[in-house]
């Protein structure tokens, strides 16, 4: 077997890097040991700025059905905030809808793609079907666990939050027309349309055991809202983890999508950023080298960070949480502020500058988080 590009994971980060580069020309060959459509849990919820990314690929998701959503709400108790966004709604689509769409894609363009196909490392060599794959350039697209990290050397980094996620579908019109993000006390739920008839219910919670239904279960709002609707699909659930690597490259290999880093899945943009890393890494190879993808791949990362930081610290003080979300009930535009500076529409330091003293009520800790108090 011969390719300029090897891929190791047939996901969303996966199928978008092979795209990318296969529009540049690169004869590109992707394998993955699991076969179309591969599921995983995750809040389904496509922000506005992955339209852009998508449509850079070539991939129109108009095409995969969902159901657009216009804006975001945050609510915990008797706080209730809601902002649209800036430029244009997001979507809400099943992960396999969007799977499809990009396997569709990479097929139109001529990527070569293997499933059901493992890749083994044996004796330092990375063996496809017991065969031996000659590539020029290695990218490790298999996710938070990824094996291909490790055996590139390169694991070095720092987990800086992990929390259990889980997710399911339940057969009910959305009841808005925003993702919503409801905290409880053992956790938060997201609540994603993704179809006219059906929405994405994820829950997050930092509590070993906590399932989805007992994080909806103390969440009376949602417990009302999803009373007698039949749940479509099993429940799944993963880790959410933040991790910050030292690197992303390591000779002719790259690393792309949470198999790069990752970041709390609360904000909703892990997708977006893998979208954003192919489109990177493609321009770099084709100028000739890794060097310029690594150098901006912690760009990327940068603002989703923080804002996952924020959010973060809103889900561990419930005393700054709702202290956050009264601020910007009395004072909407700060909320519309902050969901423009998520997607990317407006810089963080425009919205201090703006909003000074107030955006610090909601970017700075407060007196009462330092003495501990809850």
């Amino acid at each position: 077997m011969h390719c300029d590009v090897l891929i190791a994971g047939g996901g969303p980060a996966g199928l978008a890097a092979a795209i990318a580069l296969r529009q540049r020309g690169a004869d590109v060959l992707l394998a993955d040991a699991l076969r179309p459509p591969i599921d995983k849990a995750c809040g389904e919820g496509l922000m506005p700025d992955s339209h852009r990314d998508l449509a850079r690929l070539g991939v129109d998701l108009r095409a995969g059905g969902g159901a657009e959503f216009r804006g975001m709400v945050f609510a915990d108790e008797g706080a209730r905030v809601s902002a649209d966004f800036p430029q244009g709604p997001g979507i809400g689509m099943r992960r396999t809808a969007l799977q499809r769409l990009l396997v569709d894609r990479a097929s139109e363009l001529g990527v070569r793609m293997l499933w059901n196909t493992p890749l083994l490392a044996k004796n330092g060599r990375l063996l496809i079907a017991g065969n031996c794959c000659h590539y020029r350039w290695l990218v490790g697209a298999d996710g938070l666990g990824s094996r291909l990290r490790a055996w590139a050397g390169l694991e070095t980094g720092t987990i800086r939050s992990r929390r259990y996620g889980f997710r399911a579908h339940f057969r009910v019109a959305p009841w808005g027309p925003h993702v919503e993000v409801h905290w409880g006390r053992l956790g938060q739920a997201c609540i994603t349309p993704v179809g006219s008839q059906e929405i994405s219910v994820s829950a997050m919670s930092r509590i070993p055991g906590v399932r989805l239904g007992d994080v909806v279960g103390a969440i009376p709002f949602l417990c009302g809202k999803l009373a007698g609707a039949a749940q479509t699909t099993r429940e799944r659930g993963s880790l959410t983890v933040t991790r910050q690597l030292a690197r992303v490259t390591l000779g002719n290999v790259a690393l792309v999508g949470d198999a790069s880093g990752s970041i709390d899945a609360i904000t909703g943009e892990g997708l977006a950023l893998g979208f954003r890393q192919a489109l990177l890494l493609a321009e770099s190879l084709e100028a000739g080298g890794l060097e310029p993808y690594e150098a901006g791949h912690s760009g990327i990362l940068a603002l989703p960070r923080r804002m996952a930081a924020l959010l973060l610290r809103m889900d561990g003080a419930p005393w700054l949480r709702r202290r956050a979300l009264e601020a910007m009930a009395a004072r909407p535009e700060l909320f519309r502020g902050l969901l423009a500076v998520h997607v990317g529409h407006e810089p963080l330091s425009r919205f201090v500058l703006r909003h000074g003293a107030k955006a610090g009520i909601l970017l700075l800790p407060g007196r009462r988080q330092a003495t501990g108090a809850a």
